[in-house]
């Protein structure tokens, strides 16, 4: 063989024997979604789709969610690795529990959580909902947080008519005026107005940052065992999803082709939209301040003393460091 032939011979040879132990070696992680599909989570997809796992040896199975409390409980029970949901529904699930299940990432450094009404509708600020309708997500974070919110404005929670539902009926239930308004984060709101534009509506969106709320929102969790068995394989979905939130952020059209292209049934337009809505709760002057990802301790306790006024706890009753791991963000 001439001795350019066998060089590349040799190298195809080593590529495909990379390539064979790479697939091999690729770590199995079972991530936990909180949600349905939607434009906010692109960035997750566009770590599957562009290759952000791939490049860190990760093998990512998703696993769909009905809420924060949900994706919570099958990250306690051991069915997922790794996920994301609301803190909020995390310091929950641990006073209430003590569920093996810790925060290793903050996404959201602003409160995400909002009341969503129609224009024109009685309703122009919480303090407006007294003898009102209001329907929310079953499992959705929020859930903890309303009553307090509700009491910040002098209003008693009993007053409200609070229903219940499955989250992809709450933007029609509000287009066909069956209820005042809808508990939600305001990364939904594009979908929101599509709704409402059918039957001639348009969206008001009213944020609780508006009324006090500070705190974090959305976060990458991981159960204890994952914590403690596979640390290292952790470390490297940290590090991929940070990549991937700063590839979605830059790049809102592409990182919702990512998602279409996994869920076909996505509307892309729709989901950049989302995308785009939910990039001032990422990027911020906290984010800015403390670095993407970061737990602030002073924001920290202050997002546990609105859940613990709102669920009746004594401010001791955790210590709400507990709640996370800082040793997973990339250094």
């Amino acid at each position: 063989m001439k001795p350019l032939l066998k060089t590349v011979a040799s190298t195809l040879v080593t590529l495909v024997a990379c390539s064979a132990f790479s697939a091999n070696a690729a770590d199995k992680v079972v991530f936990q979604l909180d949600w349905v599909p939607g434009g906010d989570k692109s960035a997750i997809y566009s770590a599957i789709n562009h290759g952000f796992f791939k490049e860190e040896g990760l093998e990512v199975t998703l696993q769909s969610g009905r809420g924060s409390s949900d994706a919570i409980s099958k990250l306690a029970a051991g069915t997922s690795d790794v996920g994301v949901a609301g803190i909020a529904a995390l310091m929950t699930a641990v006073a209430e529990g003590n569920a093996p299940v810790k925060a290793v990432m903050s996404i959201y450094s602003k409160e995400p959580d909002a009341l969503l009404t129609v224009k024109g509708s009685s309703i122009k600020s919480l303090k407006d909902v007294a003898g009102k309708t209001i329907a929310t997500a079953t499992f959705s974070s929020s859930n903890a947080l309303w009553p307090v919110m509700l009491q910040q404005q002098g209003i008693d929670p009993a007053q409200v008519k609070l229903l219940k539902v499955d989250p992809t009926t709450l933007a029609p239930m509000l287009a066909q005026g069956k209820v005042d308004a809808t508990i939600n984060w305001i990364t939904v709101a594009p979908g929101f107005e599509g709704v409402l534009a059918q039957t001639g509506k348009e969206l008001a969106i009213l944020p609780w940052s508006d009324y006090g709320l500070d705190g974090y929102g959305w976060s990458m969790m991981a159960s204890d065992k994952m914590i403690k068995e596979r640390p290292e394989v952790l470390k490297r979905v940290v590090r991929a999803m940070r990549k991937a939130f700063d590839y979605a952020l830059a790049n809102p059209d592409a990182s919702a082709a990512d998602l279409k292209a996994m869920v076909p049934e996505v509307d892309v337009k729709r989901a950049a939209a989302e995308l785009r809505a939910s990039a001032p709760l990422i990027r911020n002057e906290v984010s800015a301040k403390d670095g993407m990802g970061a737990f602030e301790p002073g924001l920290l306790k202050t997002t546990w003393v609105w859940v613990a006024k709102s669920m009746n706890y004594p401010e001791n009753k955790i210590d709400p460091e507990i709640l996370v791991d800082r040793s997973f963000l990339p250094k």
